[in-house]
């Protein structure tokens, strides 16, 4: 795959921003590839992923985005200039459930998610061995009601050590503190057993079974301090019937699961989701 670089647009709506953006690429020799804009009627915000060559461009990237600053700081525009030569790195926090970490080590090692994974976490020792089939550090950090504090604390350590962009939550079965949120705002990623905003919280299957729904779901979303309320990136659904018990609820379930995790960290990392308030825009 080419190398591409994207100019990623967030702000107040106003007339020319797509012709200022349009127009400075141009100017530069850059190749135009994929333009997609959004403006939320009511918040009046305007969002714009612009995807261009830049292998023609008559000056290097960073003097590039240097030179555009002044112009989007003219009219009032937000932004940031995204490369695809740069693979961010994931770090999964992980508990029992494997379907999930499975799902995106596979895909990782297929060439489908372009980042890097340079260490996974977990609760519980049970998915080191697939960890090391894939040759990926492991970090075994026990939590309890008593030590979640110290946990966590460790937790973020190796993190930052693994000098990781953004964190994926695998079917991680442990609520994050504010602390551990505000560490990394709009850079957590959860898989969420229920198609938000219903059924949120714990067994939400088997809420699912109990209130008699027809349809099931897995929710994508970004963390915040709220729980299951963050941003939502990717959803998905599948029919149920009167006939299928909590058991297959929770098996069809976790089909969808990964593959909505894996959709949303894909989005994620190719710098297709823009956020604003508590909704996203996710440009395909």
């Amino acid at each position: 795959m080419r190398n591409t670089a994207m100019i990623l647009v967030n702000c107040a709506d106003r007339k020319g921003l797509v012709a200022t953006v349009a127009e400075f690429v141009f100017r530069h020799n850059g190749n135009i590839l994929h333009t997609d804009e959004h403006t939320d009627e009511e918040s009046k915000r305007f969002l714009m992923r612009l995807e261009f060559d830049p292998s023609g461009l008559d000056i290097g990237l960073d003097e590039f985005a240097a030179s555009f600053a002044p112009v989007a700081e003219n009219i009032g525009m937000t932004w940031r200039l995204a490369r695809s030569d740069q693979r961010p790195k994931m770090a999964i926090l992980v508990s029992k459930y494997d379907h999930c970490l499975v799902d995106l080590l596979h895909r990782h090692r297929s060439g489908e998610l372009r980042c890097d994974i340079p260490v996974i976490i977990s609760n519980h020792p049970d998915t080191k061995p697939i960890a090391d089939f894939y040759g990926i550090p492991f970090f075994v950090v026990t939590v309890t009601k008593d030590t979640k504090v110290e946990a966590e604390q460790k937790q973020i350590a190796l993190i930052r050590d693994h000098d990781c962009d953004f964190v994926v939550l695998a079917r991680y079965m442990q609520v994050l503190s504010n602390d551990f949120v505000a560490t990394f705002p709009h850079r957590i990623i959860n898989i969420h057993h229920s198609f938000l905003p219903a059924f949120i919280g714990a067994k939400p299957y088997h809420q699912a079974f109990e209130r008699g729904v027809k349809l099931i779901g897995a929710t994508s979303h970004y963390v915040t301090a709220v729980l299951d309320d963050g941003p939502i990136i990717e959803q998905d659904v599948v029919r149920i019937s009167h006939r299928n018990s909590v058991e297959d609820l929770i098996q069809k379930g976790r089909d969808l699961e990964k593959v909505v995790l894996s959709r949303a960290v894909r989005w994620h990392v190719e710098n297709r989701v823009l956020l604003y308030g508590n909704k996203t825009v996710v440009f395909d």
